[in-house]
């Protein structure tokens, strides 16, 4: 086992790529070779296939519904005693409360926070203290497990007491199953999820009263404002993109459309003609860089591309840059 953990190492909450294509291979077939399986062990390690019992030389895998459900009940547990704690901290502190009132942020007040363990922490308290309204933008496809039990620990209680929520994903998240796992934690409550194809940064308002905005890319510092000004303006500019957006329960953003090329496609061809590079177009629309030159490829095709010089041509020729602008 050791050796194993030595010449394959990944987390539980990964997916190598040689073990997702067989993974995927096992589901669509219904079993796999053992002899397969010697390239990605943490398949079996990690409870995705078992023994054949018709046959010791295959192997058969967990459906996916069934291992996902696996490793979020030790989660749920972790954050219903993380809730208690919450609670119980809360009562040892709720006498001090009135006592800081004088040195709480001001109303038109703009905090530095340096480090995730500060910004967390602001996060909760204003979380803490929203009794209407939250609005968050959450770009790029990056969700780990730490991200999705506090995301739970959170906005469940949001979901509690009434609070409205509304998030802002990227289309990629679509096709994510840890942040559609997570969306589905909510699907009763007053929460609301759209998806649109560019998102630029990261964003969070309570109450229209204070919202976070990061200023560096390894999200380590953030900006807490309460500026009604600024605020103003966040709300109006998050509005903006949520009325472009398309709810995630509906619409198929990636369909064809008549011209055969789909709306992320578009998307790319205008980052394209504006001189990104693929990796910077694959940054920006949340997708990693192998899947936006697979759409990059599409696109050369369904315009009779050649070459990368003549597809920049083509898409200015095409008009479809123009037919996006009139269909928003």
């Amino acid at each position: 086992m050791n050796r194993t953990k030595e010449t394959h190492p990944h987390a539980v909450t990964e997916m190598c790529e040689a073990g997702g294509r067989l993974y995927a291979n096992a589901l669509r077939v219904g079993r796999i070779a053992r002899a397969e399986v010697e390239q990605a062990p943490c398949l079996v390690e990690f409870a995705l296939l078992y023994p054949d019992p018709d046959d010791p030389d295959w192997l058969r895998p967990i459906p996916p519904a069934v291992a996902l459900a696996q490793r979020l009940n030790p989660i749920e547990r972790e954050i219903a005693e993380r809730r208690r704690w919450s609670i119980e901290l809360s009562d040892v502190f709720e006498p001090f409360m009135s006592l800081t009132t004088q040195t709480a942020p001001g109303p038109d007040s703009i905090a530095v926070l340096e480090g995730s363990d500060r910004i967390n922490a602001a996060l909760d308290v204003a979380t803490a203290q929203c009794q209407s309204e939250m609005l968050t933008v959450q770009p790029t496809n990056r969700f780990s497990e730490r991200t999705f039990i506090q995301g739970l620990e959170r906005d469940r209680p949001l979901i509690e007491r009434g609070v409205r929520i509304r998030t802002l994903y990227q289309h990629t998240a679509r096709y994510n199953p840890e942040k559609l796992s997570y969306v589905e934690q909510f699907a009763d409550g007053k929460v609301e999820y759209r998806t649109i194809d560019e998102l630029v940064e990261r964003l969070i308002i309570c109450d229209e009263s204070v919202a976070f905005i990061p200023t560096r890319d390894d999200q380590q510092v953030a900006l807490e404002l309460r500026h009604p000004g600024l605020i103003r303006y966040l709300v109006k500019v998050f509005e903006f993109m949520w009325n472009r957006a398309v709810p995630l329960s509906v619409g198929a953003p990636y369909e064809t459309a008549p011209d055969g090329i789909t709306e992320i496609q578009h998307s790319i061809a205008k980052l394209l003609v504006e001189g990104h590079v693929d990796e910077a177009i694959a940054r920006r629309l949340g997708m990693n860089v192998r899947t936006c030159r697979a759409h990059i490829a599409k696109l050369a095709s369904a315009l009779g591309s050649g070459s990368r010089a003549q597809l920049g041509y083509l898409i200015a020729q095409s008009g479809i840059l123009e037919e996006e602008q009139s269909a928003h």
